[in-house]
């Protein structure tokens, strides 16, 4: 498992699989415009993860609390839907102090959402204000079990070079290994891109645990397909071009909302598509991952696009020749 990325994004390596043969081929990342030409577009997701890690006493004991902050759930009276940790002792009516002279207070008001609780923060300033102070409290939540204690550079490592729209706890690993200098290249080669909008929660990383996947309930994230987006990748399909979904959630994103003609359209709402094996595909003709964790359903989307037996097979050759795995790791191409 990584805990720091490659020195340049765009020079980890990269293995890539043809599903049609279950060929393998070991290059480096920046290679992967090797395999595309003129008209093919890549979709990326452009979310910025925000710093969503907080921590934290509890009144009266004093006890250390760590808040992970999952999303806003109303504007003006300063409502989160958060992870509490230790959760069993948080009780409704409890506050919450965070900052280094506890300037920052929330209330608990409701323990019974199905990801934790819901914080009420007591603050009377301008929003702006509020969420200025917040975000500086907070820590840029790379995964604990990548590396227990994050350093200021993975406050630009834990960003894609795109990220523009706040609102994900988690980066677009996939994206992670696209720098300015392979986006100019793309452009000489007349390769196009896309943007789509997922903000990816704590659900990615949840384990699966029924044996029927179709009773497997996903978290619901927000998604936004721009009008843009939709004209970039509905005319190169029609033009015979490929479509790349860089990512598990672009991969999820392109298939929640789809025409009969096979067609995107636009979308501003929430997705909690499950995509597993088997499943046909309608819009991308390519896509690129990660190496993810077993039981995981970003694995499992990856498997139901690769075909089981050869995505299994590559993980057994990338475990036998040294992979990095995780968001700092290395990455895979499936066409």
């Amino acid at each position: 498992m990584a805990q720091e990325p490659p020195r340049w994004r765009d020079e980890c390596r990269l293995m890539v699989v043809h599903k049609d043969t279950g060929e393998i081929e070991h290059k480096i990342f920046k290679d992967i415009i090797q395999y595309f030409g003129k008209g093919d577009t890549f979709v990326f997701n452009d979310t910025k993860v925000f710093p969503a890690r907080l921590y934290g006493k509890k009144e009266k004991t004093g006890a250390d609390i760590m808040v992970f902050l999952l999303r806003e759930l109303n504007r003006e009276q300063h409502l989160w839907d958060v992870i509490v940790d230790p959760a069993r002792k948080i009780r409704i009516g409890n506050k919450l102090y965070f900052g280094e002279d506890q300037s920052l207070v929330a209330e608990v008001i409701d323990n019974t959402t199905s990801r934790g609780r819901t914080l009420r923060f007591l603050y009377d300033g301008p929003y702006e204000e509020f969420k200025k102070q917040l975000f500086s409290l907070g820590e840029i939540p790379v995964p604990r079990w990548i590396k227990p204690k994050v350093t200021p550079e993975d406050y630009e490592n834990y960003q894609t070079i795109f990220a523009v729209h706040e609102g994900a706890v988690a980066a677009p690993a996939a994206g992670l290994h696209f720098s300015r200098e392979l986006f100019n290249r793309m452009v000489l080669k007349d390769i196009y891109k896309a943007f789509i909008t997922v903000h990816m929660g704590v659900g990615q990383f949840r384990r699966v645990d029924v044996e029927d996947l179709s009773k497997h309930r996903m978290d619901s994230e927000r998604l936004i397909i721009p009008a843009e987006a939709c004209e970039i990748i509905n005319k190169a399909k029609g033009e015979g071009h490929k479509i790349v979904a860089v990512g598990v959630t672009v991969m999820r994103g392109l298939e929640t909302y789809v025409t009969t003609n096979s067609e995107v359209k636009p979308y501003d709402g929430w997705t909690n598509k499950f995509i597993f094996p088997p499943y046909e595909f309608s819009i991308p003709d390519a896509i690129v991952s990660g190496f993810h964790l077993p039981e995981s359903t970003m694995l499992m989307a990856v498997a139901a696009f690769g075909g089981f037996d050869n995505i299994m097979n590559a993980y057994k050759v990338a475990l036998e020749e040294e992979y990095n795995f995780g968001p700092y790791g290395d990455a895979m191409l499936v066409l």
